[in-house]
This record gives C-alpha cells, structure tokens and sequence, in this order.
C-alpha cells in the first residue's frame, strides 16, 4: 500500500510568489535595459510572455509535487530542506517521534545508524493526525507488526 502527501497550498503559494518576485525583478531590469538602449518594444512582449510561461511552468508541476511518499519498502521526502536523510526503508527505522526544532512541528523518523529524517507537517498538505497515524502503519507493517 502506498501513500503520497502533496506540498501543503500555503506553502506552494510561498514558493510561486517567490518566483512571481523575481520574475518581476527581471521584467524590470529588461524594460529598463530596453528603454535605456532604445530597442524595440516587441523585445519586452517577448521578455514579459516569456516569464508568463516561466510561471505556468513552475505552478503546473508544483501542485503535482509529492513532498512525502510512504509504501511498503519505505519512504522518500523530497523538496524538504534539512530533512536529513531523504529516503530509507522501514526496517532501518528505529523509531518515530514528535519533535519542534526551531519552533517547526516536525516528525523525527531516527534511524537505527544515528541518523534522523525531519518532516515538518507543515509542508505535507493533509491533516497532522491523518499523515501521523498513517506514517505509523506503515511503519508497523514495515517492521512485521500486524493488529490483532
């Protein structure tokens, strides 16, 4: 059984409107360039349609985007800065727990070698409580655990 969570929207909107600031930055900097050179006015349609399909080009595969994929070998973060180790499988996983470091609710999967992957909840677009208990039965499953 696989499970995919999607970047959060609050976060995704971030992330486009970063992209929308420097895209303007350089729409700016063409049309400052074009009018001080006195080249033509067509250059900054094409400067200005160009970063339109930027923009489409980032939105369109940012919303299919999956930040946090669980199956039954293990799983995978991707887009997560600081998140450690980025994938393992479960059976390498010592255990799972909360944690805030630096004030950002995270779950803590630590790794029987020491090492650690930090999932801030924030960033998976479902609910904490969905996402956490899910993450749990996979790691129940992967460790050979079944309910009774």
């Amino acid at each position: 059984m696989s499970s995919g969570y999607r970047l959060a929207p609050a976060l995704a909107a971030r992330l486009v409107g970063l992209a929308l600031v420097l895209l303007a930055l350089l729409v700016l900097a063409g049309t400052v360039l074009i009018a001080v050179l006195g080249g033509p006015p067509t250059l900054l349609l094409a400067i200005g349609a160009g970063a339109l399909v930027v923009v489409v080009a980032l939105v369109v595969p940012l919303r299919q985007v999956r930040v946090v994929q669980l199956d039954d070998a293990g799983y995978r973060v991707r887009m997560v800065r600081g998140a450690g180790v980025r994938s393992a499988r479960w059976d390498q996983v010592e255990d799972a727990v909360a944690a805030s470091p630096h004030g950002v609710d995270c779950v803590v999967l630590r790794l029987k070698d020491g090492r650690t992957t930090s999932i801030p909840v924030a960033a998976v677009g479902a609910p904490r409580e969905e996402f956490v208990a899910d993450l749990r039965a996979h790691l129940r499953r992967g460790e050979g655990l079944r309910p009774l």
